[in-house]
């Protein structure tokens, strides 16, 4: 048994959605990294050509707004023209919303639930030919759902939508999961906890705060994340399906009592 290349991604095409910033960027350098060409989309084109630049010659920018069906397709239409095959789907792109019980609005449920729910399903959809394309029993294409520990369990916080978002996403894993093997796709997830981004800015501005509530004492950092998308695409990871991998120092499984945001 020869483990030396089990991690690695060369001649692997990917495609992570949210890439330019926060955990999508995280996991677009990992894959780079080890030897995978990636491709980076997100609403704002400035921040994805910028980053796209920052990781090099084998990150590529395809600036598309996810969060409607339109969009899902556009973006596969994007791929296409470049690549007649896709390894690996990150399905990162994200929203979240918080506001009091009494007040929480429409918008606010729609956005959410469009953007992390509807968006990995449609977007999958609409790539299903590519991946299907790159899968088999023996190297399966994967699709990475990036959820969150709040799909897991509560944080204190009135996100309402997103709680919901991200639960049902983990269910949406193992549905798809099911269906999608037979093509040679494995879908799964990674639930991150506390790692410092825009959306979650507690971990960002106050991380010595956060870390003492989580049982390993800091939060989470780039090769931390990097590490377990690197694991779920790569050969590593191929008898994987359906699961969700759980990245948060410990705070849902080895935690004694109490909540953070993440």
């Amino acid at each position: 048994m020869d483990t030396s290349t089990l991690f690695r991604l060369d001649g692997r095409v990917a495609l992570v959605t949210g890439g330019s910033r926060g955990i999508g960027r995280m996991i677009a350098a990992g894959f780079v990294a080890q030897g995978a060409k990636v491709y980076i989309s997100s609403r704002k084109a400035d921040a994805c050509f910028e980053t796209a630049e920052e990781l090099g010659s084998n990150c590529i920018a395809l600036p598309q707004d996810v969060s409607t069906v339109a969009g899902c397709k556009a973006l596969a239409a994007q791929l296409a023209e470049q690549e007649a095959r896709l390894d690996i789907l990150v399905n990162n792109a994200g929203a979240a919303w918080g506001e009091p019980f009494e007040d929480f609005p429409e918008k606010g449920w729609d956005k959410v639930m469009d953007l992390n729910v509807k968006s990995p399903f449609f977007l999958t959809q609409a790539l299903h030919p590519a991946l299907k394309a790159a899968g088999s029993r023996e190297r399966p294409a994967k699709v990475i759902n990036i959820t969150s520990i709040d799909g897991q369990r509560l944080n204190p916080w009135e996100t309402y939508s997103y709680h919901a978002s991200k639960s049902a996403l983990i269910y949406l894993t193992k549905r798809m999961a099911a269906r999608l093997i037979r093509d040679g796709i494995n879908v799964t997830s990674i639930a991150p906890g506390a790692f410092a981004s825009d959306m979650n800015k507690a971990a960002r501005d106050h991380g010595g705060d956060v870390a003492r509530r989580i049982p390993a004492q800091r939060i989470g950092v780039d090769e931390d994340m990097a590490g377990a998308a690197i694991y779920l695409a790569s050969r590593a990871g191929d008898y994987v399906v359906g699961d969700t991998i759980t990245v948060d120092g410990g705070l849902v499984n080895a935690s004694l009592g109490g909540s953070i945001d993440a």
